[in-house]
């Protein structure tokens, strides 16, 4: 289990989470933001951006802020994403979650943002902006 508490960088911008059909082609716009994953499944297309680079017409859930693990991680660190979503969990604090080679990105609505970085701050997480 993990036994040290992580550095976890604040970022300023403001994400969308997006949902086309899996037959759906990769909008062009998507690219266009800084940070950006993308996943396709069997059942879906899935893209987290920035919020500006979406129109209007998109199925989305916005107004996510973000929170990345300072990394690069060890594959074989254990409970990284289990501790801080307990902390998170325990205020009430819904998330959603992208990992890549390297990190964990952790997504939070960004009314929830301030009560997120106080809750983590409280249990030992340095936040850095």
């Amino acid at each position: 289990m993990l036994k040290e508490k992580l550095v976890l960088k604040a970022s300023n911008g403001i994400y969308a989470v997006c949902r086309f059909d899996s037959s759906q082609p990769i909008p062009d716009w998507a690219k266009d933001s800084e940070f950006y994953s993308i996943t396709r499944t069997f059942e879906e297309l899935s893209i987290v951006c920035s919020q500006e680079s979406i129109s209007d017409d998109v199925k989305c859930e916005k107004d996510w802020r973000m929170l990345k693990v300072e990394g690069p991680l060890d594959f074989s660190l254990i409970g990284i994403l289990s501790s801080i979503s307990t902390v998170l969990a325990h205020s009430k604090i819904s998330i959603f979650v992208i990992s890549t080679f390297n990190t964990d990105y952790i997504l939070v609505k960004n009314k929830d943002f301030d009560n997120a970085i106080s809750a983590l701050s409280y249990e030992g997480y340095e936040i850095i902006a």
